[in-house]
């Protein structure tokens, strides 16, 4: 019997028992298992079963999550308002800023932008205090995102810019990697291609050493479109055909849109001066 089937079964018999603590100890474990595994519909009947025991700040803030990722916005800020709030009556710091982080998500989601920075402005001086560097880098990431959706990319670079280097500090390679997406998105969009292609470049090797192979593919999309709005059609052909081969290996939604895109390149290549597209 694996480990993850053992915690099952003895939260199953705490909750018959009325055990609690036990069950709020086994629902725990179970539950971060199957959120990491995107299980979220088990996690969330695992978290709702061991609320039937009383009230626990851990089985609310998974079914919040849970709730998220299934779609279930209303659901999840009310379980996450719940858990903010057994958070702070125990002091916990840390989970406090988790929670309002998740919660500044939700709204994000939503297309409630300026109450989703009212969260994340709650949550990083927190972060900061707990001493919580991934956490706050984490914080500093989704403020730079709605800053950019909000249309304030210096604000958004400001944000991203402090990120990066706490990212490099905890090791957080694959975040690392979206940011600098993220930063070489910005400048694409303020008419700077060489500084995006300047990050996308750092990029790229970090979502191969990560084997991000997805995220790898959308880079080299933004790369292959900067190329071919520079009319460099030969480097952008080259980049695209990566971009499809990537798509086949993780069985990305965008193959058939981006193989389309490669054709047309290709095309647009055919039709200009050889010389160019080198």
């Amino acid at each position: 019997m694996t480990s993850v089937v053992r915690w099952v079964e003895v939260h199953r018999l705490a909750v018959a028992g009325r055990e609690a603590g036990i069950a709020r100890d086994a629902g725990s474990r179970v539950g971060g298992v199957w959120l990491a595994r995107s299980r979220f519909a088990d996690a969330a009947r695992l978290a709702e079963l061991t609320l039937t025991l009383g009230e626990d700040a851990g089985a609310f803030y998974q079914l919040g999550w849970a709730k998220d990722s299934t779609g279930d916005r209303t659901a999840a800020l009310a379980a996450y308002d719940q858990a903010l709030r057994l958070y702070r009556a125990a002091g916990d710091r840390g989970n406090e800023a988790a929670t309002l982080n998740n919660i500044g998500a939700v709204y994000d989601s939503l297309g409630e932008p300026q109450r989703a920075l009212e969260y994340y402005d709650q949550a990083l001086p927190i972060t900061r205090e707990v001493g919580d560097r991934a956490g706050e880098a984490t914080t500093l990431n989704n403020i730079g995102l709605v800053y950019d959706g909000l249309g304030e990319p210096e604000r958004a670079l400001e944000y991203y810019g402090q990120a990066l280097p706490i990212l490099r500090e905890v090791g957080d390679r694959a975040v690392e990697a979206v940011t600098l997406n993220n930063i070489g998105l910005v400048y694409d969009g303020l008419g700077e291609p060489r500084r995006a292609l300047e990050y996308f470049g750092q990029a790229l090797p970090i979502m191969r050493e990560v084997g991000d192979r997805a995220v790898e593919a959308v880079t080299r999309y933004n790369v292959a479109m900067i190329h071919r709005a520079q009319g460099e059609l030969g480097r952008a052909v080259g980049e695209l055909e990566q971009v499809v081969e990537l798509d086949r290996q993780v069985g990305h939604p965008d193959l058939q849109s981006d193989t389309e895109m490669l054709h047309r390149v290709r095309q647009e290549l055919a039709g200009s001066d050889p010389r160019g597209g080198s």
